[in-house]
C-alpha cells in the first residue's frame, strides 16, 4: 500500500459534479470529501440527488472518503437545524458509501466557551454515539469561532468525547494564533485524517501548502508514522469558490493570484505533491 491516499474538496475547482470529477482525474485523485454540489451543501441534497451523485461518482471511479458536512456550524441552541443536519449527514454517508462525516463543535464566543463546554460535550457525545450505531464516525475539525478553535479546547473536547474522530487543519490553527507543527504531536494518536491547507501567521492569509507557517511537511512526516494508506484531504482555499459563503462570513485573503478555480485547485494539488515528493513518499 502507498504511504498516502490523496483526497480533495473538489468543489473548490467547480460547483458542478462533472467539473469536480474532472479536477480529481486531472490531478490523479480517486477520493473526494464531498461538500457542495450544484449550488447545494451536501446536507441539503435530497435522497434522489444523493443517489444520483453516488451513481455518477461510482461510474467515474471516485470514492467518497467523507461527508464535508456543516454539522456543528451553528449555535448549540439551534436544536431543529442541528437535528436536521445530523440526520441528513448520516443519510448522505449511507447513500454515498462512506463511514465518515466531518463536523464542528458549535459557535461560541471566547467569553462563552468555558460556560458552554459541558453542554457541548454532552451533545457531541450523544451525536457521536448515535452515529456509531449507524456505522458512521463523526470527525471533528478545528476551526476559529467554534468551541474547538484552540488546541487546548480541542484536546479537552476529544478527551470528553472519545468516540469522536478528529480532522487536523493546520491553517485553521494558524488563524487562531497557534503553531500547528508544534501542537500536532498532542493530536497524532487521535487524528483520523489531515486537511491540507496552509496560511501565514502574520495575517492568516491562505497560501499553497509549504508556503506558509503551518509546518505542513513536518506534520505529514509525523502523520506518516501512523502507518501506510493515511488520507490527506486537499482544501486549498486559494480562490473564492462557489459555496464559500456557506462556510464562512469573512473574505479570504490571498497572497497568490489565480485566474480560475481550476487553476487554483491544481496549484494546491501541485504544492501538496511537491511536499510528498521531497519527503520520498508514495501516494495515489
Amino acid at each position: 500500500m502507498t504511504d498516502f491516499r490523496l483526497c480533495a474538496f473538489a468543489d473548490e475547482a467547480s460547483g458542478d459534479l462533472a467539473g469536480q470529477i474532472e479536477a480529481l482525474h486531472r490531478n490523479g485523485m480517486r477520493l473526494i470529501e464531498i461538500r457542495n454540489v450544484g449550488g447545494k451543501t451536501v446536507t441539503d441534497l435530497t435522497d434522489g440527488e444523493l443517489d444520483a451523485v453516488a451513481e455518477t461518482l461510482h461510474a467515474a471511479g471516485i470514492e467518497v472518503w467523507s461527508i464535508g458536512s456543516p454539522l456543528g456550524k451553528t449555535r448549540l441552541g439551534d436544536a431543529e437545524e442541528n437535528r436536521r443536519r445530523f440526520e441528513r449527514s448520516i443519510e448522505a454517508a449511507k447513500r454515498l458509501g462512506t463511514a465518515r462525516v466531518r463536523m464542528f463543535s458549535y459557535y461560541v464566543s471566547e467569553e462563552e466557551a468555558e460556560g458552554e463546554a459541558d453542554a457541548i460535550f454532552a451533545e457531541l457525545r450523544r451525536m457521536a454515539e448515535l452515529a456509531e450505531k449507524e456505522g458512521v464516525l463523526l470527525c471533528h475539525e478545528n476551526e476559529k469561532g467554534i468551541y474547538g478553535a484552540t488546541a487546548e479546547r480541542t484536546l479537552r473536547l476529544l478527551e470528553a468525547v472519545p468516540s469522536l474522530g478528529s480532522v487536523f487543519d493546520p491553517a485553521n490553527y494558524i488563524q487562531c494564533g497557534e503553531r500547528p507543527d508544534e501542537i500536532f504531536p498532542q493530536f497524532a494518536a487521535r487524528t483520523t485524517y489531515l486537511h491540507i491547507k496552509d496560511a501565514l501567521a502574520e495575517d492568516g492569509t491562505v497560501v499553497p501548502s509549504g508556503e506558509g507557517d503551518g509546518g505542513v511537511a513536518r506534520i505529514i512526516d509525523m502523520f506518516a508514522e501512523k502507518g501506510s494508506g493515511r488520507v490527506l484531504t486537499l482544501e486549498p482555499h486559494l480562490f473564492s469558490f462557489i459555496g464559500l459563503k456557506n462556510l464562512q462570513t469573512e473574505e479570504l485573503k490571498h497572497k497568490f493570484s489565480y485566474s480560475t478555480p481550476d487553476e487554483a485547485f491544481d496549484a494546491g494539488a501541485d504544492a501538496l505533491k511537491r511536499i510528498l515528493d521531497r519527503g520520498g513518499y508514495s501516494y495515489e
